[in-house]
């Protein structure tokens, strides 16, 4: 039997629906996605992992902040913003993350992973139109 004759049917896509609100601009991902890489090559290149939590609260709260304020200059107004930091000890483990997101075209999610022989760092950033 086929998904049809049961009368499945996937969702229509917000991309795809027709929007109430006038095309707004989209934000610019790639200026954010290079400054990230850089930032995290600069900042953690000879970080060795410590159990001292204030080092590594400072390590993320600098990473956190800058990348905030980058998506300021980049895009000051229509969107809100969120950076998530998270750092790890590097014990030759695996690991996989996904996500998963219902909104409009113009937002976005940008990523970047960081990893030495002590450290992993994933650096997350959301931009979300607001409504206004």
């Amino acid at each position: 039997m086929s998904t049809t004759s049961l009368g499945f049917r996937s969702p229509v896509s917000r991309s795809e629906a027709a929007s109430p609100n006038p095309a707004r601009p989209a934000f610019d991902t790639e200026p954010l996605r290079a400054y990230m890489k850089k930032l995290l090559q600069t900042t953690l290149q000879h970080a060795v992992w410590t159990h001292d939590r204030d080092q590594v609260k400072s390590w993320m709260r600098d990473i956190k902040e800058r990348v905030k304020d980058r998506m300021l200059e980049i895009q000051p107004t229509g969107f809100k913003y969120m950076v998530l930091v998270q750092i790890s000890e590097n014990l030759n483990q695996g690991g996989r993350a996904d996500m998963v997101s219902h909104w409009e075209d113009g937002d976005a999610c940008i990523h970047e992973l960081f990893y030495n022989d002590s450290i992993i760092c994933t650096c997350i950033a959301l931009a979300v139109r607001s409504s206004s």
